[in-house]
């Protein structure tokens, strides 16, 4: 192989590069990416704002830095439109800032991957200031979020010093943000369609405890119910009035979309790769071509679409080896996942999907141990709160692997 092209420098695509090159220091390495190319940690922009971080204070090398560390070539500021499987081959269009045009051109491949992660879901909102509804699931987008939110704390509002922040869902992500939120003196509100947070992820009871720690942070929850309108205050050209399907009307300076992400698939379709819930890999990454491979957010293997950071270094550590000659399928252990609610320490480790079984919990004074177990007894997965989470390790042993 000579030339490797990785679609994408989020910790995906940048993780594969880091490990490839350092099993093979000569084939050309280019990575591909629609935004500066800056290196950072997503799964910190949820709990950024306590910590008083900027946008560029998360950049850990901008794209000459990680250039020059990867000995590669990164474009950025590029859209690829399309793939050519059989001509082994991309056609991209890069955009010039100094004159803001653009320039077509065609790149060959010997190998490719999609890293290009995911879209947020946007619900169905109505209003004349729908299009103010913010998400953050990239840099860019935590700066602009970050901005407003230091906009709305200088503006003069009837609603005093704190900022007023709606945040729709209540999964892994909003319950973050709103734990965040609630250390830098913003008054939250969350919208969530079930009248249980963070869906699937853990027993009811459980679920419970965590909403009550954010409560006693001064969260305010809608539960079974939705965002339907966003509109302009009259009274206030900084303020937004939020209305929900039972009538509800709250006041905003902002609105946060949280309700979740969906893997990036239409690059894929349009060249005729197999898609289903992701792009559809094997245990070697690889896609229904040949020499063209997933990982990450957008990859589905084995019918596994995990976006959690554990599976992505696992994958990327397997493609790399795969990639520089030494054919490694991918294996995943149980794998647990921390969230980052400081109020109340949580880790999770889910249950395989559409596997019958039921939630043993155990509720104590050092937290919360909750097992999931199937009809014959065997623990499938947990849930640990407060200082219970010191358990994680032995119990994450006893698991079955997710991918043997």
């Amino acid at each position: 192989m000579t030339k490797l092209v990785i679609i994408g420098t989020g910790l995906a695509g940048y993780t594969l590069a880091r490990e490839f090159r350092r099993r093979d220091k000569e084939t050309d390495i280019v990575l591909i990416t629609r935004d500066d190319g800056s290196s950072y940690s997503k799964p910190m922009l949820s709990n950024a704002l306590s910590k008083d971080k900027h946008a560029d204070e998360l950049v850990m090398g901008d794209a000459a830095k990680m250039a020059a560390d990867l000995n590669a070539d990164i474009l950025t500021n590029t859209h690829v439109i399309s793939i050519n499987p059989q001509e082994h081959s991309i056609e991209i269009e890069r955009k010039i800032e100094i004159d803001q045009t653009s320039n077509k051109e065609t790149i060959s491949y010997d190998a490719l991957v999609l890293a290009n992660g995911a879209n947020t879901i946007n619900a169905a909102i109505e209003g004349n200031a729908a299009n103010r509804v913010l998400s953050v699931n990239d840099l860019e987008d935590y700066r602009r979020f970050r901005n407003e939110l230091n906009e709305n704390k200088q503006a003069e509002n009837k609603h005093g010093e704190n900022k007023r922040v709606v945040i729709i869902g209540a999964g892994m992500i909003g319950c973050e943000f709103a734990d965040d939120l609630s250390n830098v003196n913003a008054d939250i509100s969350i919208v969530n369609l079930s009248s249980q947070i963070l869906g699937f992820m853990m027993p009811e009871q459980a679920a419970a405890i965590l909403q009550e720690r954010l409560s006693e942070q001064g969260v305010k929850w809608y539960l079974n119910n939705s965002v339907t309108h966003v509109e302009s205050d009259p009274e206030s050209t900084s303020s937004l009035i939020v209305t929900l399907k039972d009538g509800t009307e709250l006041k905003s300076d902002i609105v946060l979309s949280a309700i979740g992400l969906r893997p990036s698939l239409s690059l894929a379709k349009d060249s005729g790769i197999d898609i289903d819930r992701g792009i559809k890999v094997n245990r070697y990454l690889q896609s229904s071509h040949k020499d063209i491979y997933a990982l990450g957010d957008c990859a589905q293997v084995d019918d596994l679409n995990l976006p959690f950071v554990m599976p992505l270094m696992t994958c990327a550590r397997a493609l790399a080896a795969t990639l520089a000659g030494e054919k490694t399928a991918v294996r995943y252990p149980a794998m647990p996942v921390a969230l980052k609610t400081p109020c109340y320490p949580i880790v999770v480790c889910p249950a395989p999907r559409r596997v019958d079984g039921e939630w043993d919990v155990e509720v104590t004074e050092q937290g919360v141990c909750g097992l999931f177990k199937d009809s014959t007894g065997s623990v499938l997965g947990f849930v640990l709160m407060g200082e219970r989470t010191k358990e994680k390790t032995v119990l994450a042993k006893q698991l079955p692997d997710w991918l043997p």
